[in-house]
């Protein structure tokens, strides 16, 4: 048994809850043991049956009685690089300081828990030899990111000082992003603004609300560009870049965007929303910079079902 210290693990590791440790979440348990490892590590080695108690597969919001015998198979770290693969990627602009690339829905950007290859980042580094290092080996040229479900376009630096300069245009607000978002039912108002703080929800952690009345501040307008019958088309400018901003902002008006049943919306292929357009200062040459990603053929098609 290994006590209350945290330790590196490498190979099977055994613990077992005392009476204290009762009630307590069978992840949060192992995160107060292991904390040279993130949550999201722990709960996916618990996905992975990497983790029992008593000899069987538990799940992460198990609560512990204390005195079970806890073991725990740790998995191989993440590489520290992202690897080249030969993934087709779509440039929507290049100067010699940044690309524009349209990312698909359903890639992750960056490798992280549950995503290890086939990423964004993972394109880039085959595609481009020389990209920013600030975000470091895992998130070269990374500047801003796209949610997994979400596509469009996606500005990447190719080198430090134009990473440090459109890092510097994102905090000022200069950077003006709009998306197209299909949204459940019919908004009265031809548009509208949001101004809601942003904050991870308390009970489903995988997902942000802006219903608490507290969090970071975020802002979004919206303007109806069609309505259906039931739903209405909406182009979104967002002032803020908070995790989830649009898709909480739109499901705390009682509209969640289409498809995104994380929100409350019924469940699709995929969340109609889009990363239609983006206007920045090129670090190269100073002009303002405009670069639309086209609607993917899924979500036309979607469209004209309607």
């Amino acid at each position: 048994m290994i006590g209350g210290s945290s330790l590196p693990i490498s190979r099977l590791t055994s613990f077992t809850p005392a009476a204290s440790d009762a009630a307590k979440r069978l992840d949060h348990f192992l995160q107060e043991r292991l904390t040279d490892y993130s949550r999201a590590r722990i709960q996916t080695w618990i996905r992975d049956g990497r983790v029992t108690v008593n000899g069987a597969a538990a799940k992460a919001s198990m609560l512990l009685r204390g005195g079970e015998r806890v073991e725990v198979i740790p998995a191989e770290l993440p590489p520290l690089r992202a690897a080249p693969e030969d993934l087709p990627i779509e440039v929507l602009y290049e100067d010699e300081s940044v690309i524009a690339v349209n990312k698909p829905a359903g890639v992750v950007v960056h490798a992280g828990a549950g995503a290890q290859s086939g990423t964004l980042v993972n394109r880039l580094v085959h595609h481009f030899a020389a990209l920013s290092k600030i975000g470091g080996e895992l998130r070269p040229g990374i500047v801003h990111r796209l949610d997994r479900g979400t596509s469009g376009v996606m500005l990447v630096a190719r080198t430090d000082a134009a990473h440090r300069a459109l890092a510097e245009q994102f905090a000022s607000r200069t950077v003006e992003k709009t998306y197209l978002a299909l949204v459940e039912g019919k908004i009265a108002t031809g548009s509208g603004r949001i101004d809601k703080p942003i904050a991870r929800d308390p009970v489903r952690r995988t997902r942000m609300t802006a219903r608490l009345g507290h969090g970071r501040e975020a802002h979004s307008e919206f303007r109806v560009r069609e309505r259906f019958e039931r739903f209405t088309f909406l182009e979104v400018r967002i002032g803020t870049g908070r995790t989830h901003q649009i898709r909480a902002h739109l499901a705390s008006i009682g509209h969640p965007v289409a498809g995104d049943r994380v929100y409350g919306a019924r469940a699709s292929a995929r969340i109609f929303l889009h990363a239609w357009r983006i206007v920045f200062s090129s670090p190269a040459t100073g002009e303002r910079v405009t670069v639309e990603a086209p609607v993917p053929a899924e979500l036309e098609g979607w469209l004209k079902e309607l």
